[in-house]
């Protein structure tokens, strides 16, 4: 199976990218996350096309990767070599793209511009960086984006459609078409009309049997798409948003752990029934989600649930699991942003509960070594221990465990997909 470098790339691209961008440009983050969902496969698929032009590899091979990754939103605007790659794979079409993108997410054309460089530094960064730590020349790169092809079409949002990019067998024609009706045609490329008679060259009628036939597919045709549409839209929302972490061994075996959401909008981290709202604490609003973590701890709380536990053997098994507290690709000390923002709702309803102790726990899947997986789990969790105790909370604290695959339910041949629901962090009661 082949590597999906879009996981790896969307590392790159998470809350603390989404915050940061949405600041700057002055857009909503939904806006900023809706365009990131347009522009990624956009990009990955038009290096794809390009996996064997020079100036595309050679961009890729002489990046400096911790610089692009360091400050997407500011090194990737200003990159030359990022300029020419797009210029590279999108050609004439490139405001066209930047024009779609910001009408589709609701963003001006100068953040759907910024964005793109910063999207495309990002893949950049990122491959280049996989290419060094798995000495891939240029051979090796170019039958890696070459990989993406099957990939990158099976990612494109609701609604959206890449008809104007012209990307592979995408569609040939450089048009969008969001709303996937007939797609108007240049006046140089409009079809002149076509002349009908009533009769054959004969003098005959034409058959009208076959007139029957046709009018049949006047209205299956169009039922045949709609049911096609309803079953793509189906699946889009079951799409699963992946936070890869990639680790890569001396002997070359690739470790990963993953924090994953799912839903129909899983590029802002949302499942579909998790709606961002006010969550009351005692009179007091944490933003969170109906039913997220906040909401079902405060819910137990407030229902004398921990206060008429007789012990932790009682509260062991009630897990909480993290909405958004997602980790820093390769690091067990780094938090994106948006990870303090709950964490610090944590401390708020420990603070209004000062009787009530929790627990940390970290998890992953089954894939990749268990010695290494357990102890990025148990350092996670650790970490989090530490954090909380500096907001001076360490006394509810009891212990902090990282348990690797052990609970895993998902066997590690299973889909990346399938497998994301082990890969968490989460949060229990003590006593």
């Amino acid at each position: 199976m082949s590597l999906n470098i879009i996981d790896l790339i969307k590392g790159q691209l998470g809350p603390a990218f989404v915050s940061q961008a949405a600041l700057q440009y002055g857009e909503s983050e939904s806006g900023i996350s809706k365009a990131i969902s347009g522009l990624l496969p956009a990009v990955v698929g038009g290096m794809a096309d390009n996996s064997d032009n020079p100036l595309v590899l050679n961009a890729i091979l002489n990046s400096s990767s911790p610089a692009l990754l360091g400050d997407l939103t500011g090194n990737s605007a200003n990159n030359s070599s990022i300029a020419s790659v797009l210029t590279q794979i999108f050609g004439n079409n490139l405001n066209g793209l930047i024009n779609s993108i910001a009408t589709y997410a609701g963003i001006s054309n100068n953040s759907s511009d910024s964005l793109l460089h910063s999207v495309t530094g990002a893949t950049v960064g990122t491959i280049s960086k996989y290419a060094v730590d798995n000495n891939l020349d240029k051979a090796g790169i170019s039958s890696l984006l070459n990989d993406q092809k099957g990939i990158v079409s099976t990612l494109l949002p609701v609604g959206f459609s890449f008809a104007s990019v012209g990307m592979g067998d995408w569609d040939a024609r450089y048009k969008f078409d969001n709303d996937k009706d007939a797609i108007n045609m240049p006046a140089h490329e409009e079809p002149k009309p076509e002349v009908t008679r009533s009769t054959t060259l004969n003098g005959t009628f034409p058959d009208r049997n076959k007139e029957k036939d046709n009018s049949i597919w006047k209205w299956l045709l169009p039922l045949l798409l709609l049911i096609a549409a309803a079953y793509f839209i189906w699946k889009q929302c079951e799409q699963t948003e992946t936070t890869t972490t990639t680790t890569v061994t001396d002997s070359g075996e690739v470790v990963t752990d993953t924090v994953t959401t799912t839903g129909s909008n899983a590029a802002t981290g949302m499942s579909a029934n998790q709606v961002d709202e006010d969550i009351d604490l005692n009179g007091t609003p944490l933003r969170g989600y109906k039913g997220g973590m906040e909401d079902r701890m405060i819910a137990f709380l407030k229902s004398d649930g921990y206060k008429n536990a007789q012990n932790d053997d009682a509260l062991k098994d009630n897990w909480y699991n993290f909405d958004h507290v997602n980790f820093k690709m390769g690091s067990a000390d780094q938090l994106e942003a948006g990870s303090e923002e709950q964490l610090q709702n944590l401390v708020a309803i420990l603070k209004a509960y000062p009787d009530a102790k929790v627990k940390i726990g970290g998890y992953t899947d089954k894939t990749g070594d268990e010695v290494k997986n357990q102890k990025l789990s148990e350092d996670r969790a650790n970490f989090i221990r530490s954090w909380l105790d500096k907001q001076g909370i360490g006394s509810q604290v009891t212990g902090a465990d990282g348990y690797g695959s052990e609970f895993a339910t998902v066997d590690a041949t299973a889909s990346d997909a399938e497998r994301a629901v082990d890969r968490k962090m989460a949060v229990r009661f003590a006593k």
